[in-house]
């Protein structure tokens, strides 16, 4: 196809730092005023289909999930530009075809089929988008209810850490803080302490206060925000408290008593255009944790992602006894058979035949 065929996919970029009501909802109507293949904004129709992909965006989806289901629906939408098909004239077939051309880019900037859980990911994410435009009597189908999904593997594809690794992990970012001294290094060492004892989320970490630390029953804890936007809150141990109350400390030196966002950037020291003070994003943590795993020597530091921290946790407590539903709780998990699958992926490498296999022939092999 030219170039004038294929046209880039919008990307919804939230507001970062303290925002005013309504700037989410700002932003939104921006992002989606750049959909292709939808009708002009009609700023009397309250019911206007762009209107309401502002609010589907809107309602009941963490940051992560609003822009992953907004880059979803502009990748539908393009499709139907390109093909000359009215989004609320498809039907399964389109749904089908589109599907069947489902990539991603590489690393090396080379197209690849996805895999099965983007395919079905693509496909929630527009199943929704229909079913909200049906539940206000917009769309009178929805093309996608009828689609066969690929079925997903329930484990993850990212590593857990051995307790070892993770051990060697927490002890680099302590002692590097202590050489160090920046606000910055003892936002590092909290922010991987919170993640590897709590196993919160990383948009629970991101998007926490630090009015959200409270005190119940004697148990110093943290408020944060859970998948689906329901609030829930974690105690926090004694290695957390030292990593955060030494990180809080060295912040008050710069502005007082710390208020807003719980982990923030610093002062850039030669821009003063970047005055700090803007919470950490996602990017900014994964690329931390993979910096900071290749500095510990940590041999899956070029796999690690926030989610490895949630699977280290799991594994380690299901390994050490706990109760998996008291693992189920702690992460949040709605259903059980996810906090299993951390369990099932464990027990199949400690557990593996492989080994017993080994063993049995090395018996038998000469020096």
């Amino acid at each position: 196809m030219s170039g004038e065929l294929i046209r880039p996919v919008p990307r919804l970029v939230e507001p970062t730092g303290p925002t005013q009501p309504g700037a989410l909802r700002a932003v939104l109507v921006q992002a989606v005023e750049c959909l292709p293949a939808l009708p002009p904004v009609d700023p009397n129709d309250r019911y206007g289909i762009r209107a309401l992909t502002v609010l589907w965006l809107e309602a009941d989806k963490t940051e992560h999930t609003r822009r992953a289901y907004f880059a979803d629906l502009a990748a539908w939408l393009e499709w139907c530009r390109r093909t000359g098909l009215d989004p609320l004239q498809a039907r399964r077939a389109d749904v089908d075809a589109w599907k069947a051309t489902i990539t991603v880019t590489g690393k090396d900037g080379v197209p690849k089929k996805a895999s099965s859980s983007t395919v079905a990911r693509r496909l929630a994410a527009i199943s929704s988008w229909y079913q909200y435009l049906e539940d206000n009597d917009v769309a009178d189908r929805n093309p996608v209810s009828a689609v066969k999904r690929p079925k997903v593997d329930r484990q993850s594809p990212f590593p857990a850490l051995a307790e070892a690794e993770t051990a060697a992990l927490l002890d680099h970012m302590t002692r590097r803080a202590q050489r160090i001294g920046s606000e910055a290094a003892y936002r590092d060492a909290a922010l991987v302490s919170l993640m590897f004892h709590t196993g919160l989320r990383v948009s629970g970490v991101t998007s926490a206060r630090v009015e959200d630390l409270a005190v119940d029953r004697g148990h110093r804890i943290l408020w944060y925000t859970k998948k689906g936007q329901t609030r829930d809150f974690v105690p926090l141990a004694p290695p957390v408290l030292a990593a955060l109350d030494a990180y809080l400390a060295v912040r008050a030196t710069r502005e007082g008593t710390p208020a807003g966002p719980l982990l923030v950037t610093t002062p850039h020291p030669r821009d003063p255009s970047k005055a700090g003070g803007r919470p950490l994003t996602q990017r900014d943590v994964w690329l931390a944790l993979r910096r900071y795993a290749k500095q510990a020597g940590l041999a899956a530091a070029d796999s690690i992602t926030p989610h490895t921290s949630r699977r280290t946790v799991a594994t380690t407590l299901l390994a050490n006894g706990v109760p998996i539903e008291k693992v189920q709780d702690l992460l949040s998990h709605n259903d059980i058979r996810i906090t299993r699958g951390y369990d099932a992926a464990r027990h199949k490498l400690d557990s593996s035949p492989v080994y017993t296999l080994a063993s049995v022939l090395s018996r038998h092999q000469r020096d």
